[in-house]
């Protein structure tokens, strides 16, 4: 009689098993809900306050709300896909999330916030803060950790597999800079003796050129730029930047796309320059999302 009842008894136990776990998802995804209706409240309020001081206040207030809402169990599987004004953006390997985001200044600048959420196998939260330094930063050239961090708000992530080394990714971010111009970045992130680690020598641009371990793009404030990977060239592509007229080179107030592009392909290493290259698909709809943020949305006082 023992026989026959115990693979009913196991069948039992794990539809008992399922449910439980099932219940418990169920539970952690109202939990989070209501801390995602929380944390778009505080980002309506903190984007529409008159002063700096209300704005990095109400930003403190969201900074700690965000961690203990992450604190809940299947957080890093939640999308937290409401809050429009923070980018959430996954790897593809599901090895960690980033959250990152900015507070514009009334001066017309932009202070950036961010974490970097791990996947653990016991659940457990693993967070690393990123702390902005561009001002701090002289050289953009710099490798910088998540303390030292060259902030921007990323939208895209591509692994870089190379045999034999450790995966690292490149992160596509927009990076608001003043009432003048502004930048976009394609940064690397690399994981190191459970360290961040932001740049690495990897872009190979044209002959006798220094190798850089990343990229910035400055361009008149009122104009787009593509940025994005390119699943069809299997590369990074961008428009080429170049000034209104060839007497402003330098002035980055004068430079806008010149309708041309090039890209960056993986060969061996390095993501070696591609000048000049053809586009078959239509822009990314990121593309024109990821200008310097409306008056309406976003107040700045010029």
């Amino acid at each position: 009689m023992k026989q026959v009842f115990k693979p009913f008894l196991i069948l039992l136990w794990l539809s008992c098993a399922v449910t439980n776990v099932s219940a418990q998802l169920s539970q952690s995804t109202e939990v989070l809900n209501k801390y995602q209706d929380s944390l778009f409240n505080i980002t309506h309020t903190l984007f529409s306050a008159p002063t700096n001081e209300e704005r990095f206040a109400q930003n403190a207030k969201f900074i700690k709300m965000l961690v203990t809402a992450l604190k809940t169990p299947s957080s890093f599987d939640f999308g937290f896909d409401s809050l429009q004004t923070i980018s959430v953006v996954k790897s593809p390997d599901n090895t960690f999330k980033i959250f990152s985001w900015y507070i514009p200044t009334l001066e017309g600048t932009y202070r950036f916030f961010g974490t970097v959420q791990m996947a653990t196998r016991d659940g457990k939260l693993k967070l690393y803060p990123l702390i902005d330094e561009t001002n701090q930063i002289k050289d953009n050239n710099q490798i910088t950790n998540n303390k030292q961090w060259y902030g921007a708000r990323y939208y895209e992530i591509v692994p870089l597999i190379v045999s034999g080394q450790n995966t690292s990714y490149v992160l596509l971010g927009w990076k608001g800079n003043t009432n003048k111009t502004s930048k976009k970045v394609i940064e690397v992130l690399s994981f190191k003796n459970d360290e961040l680690q932001f740049g690495k020598a990897i872009f190979q641009g044209p002959k006798n050129t220094e190798v850089k371990n990343r990229i910035v793009f400055e361009y008149n404030k009122l104009n787009s730029m593509t940025l994005r990977l390119d699943k069809n060239e299997q590369m990074i592509v961008f428009d080429h930047l170049a000034p209104f007229d060839p007497a402003m080179e330098g002035n980055f107030e004068y430079y806008a796309s010149d309708s041309s592009f090039d890209g960056y392909r993986l060969v061996g290493n390095q993501l070696k320059l591609v000048e000049n290259i053809e586009l078959k698909n239509d822009p990314n709809a990121k593309d024109d999302f990821y200008i310097d943020p409306k008056p309406k949305e976003i107040p700045v006082k010029n």
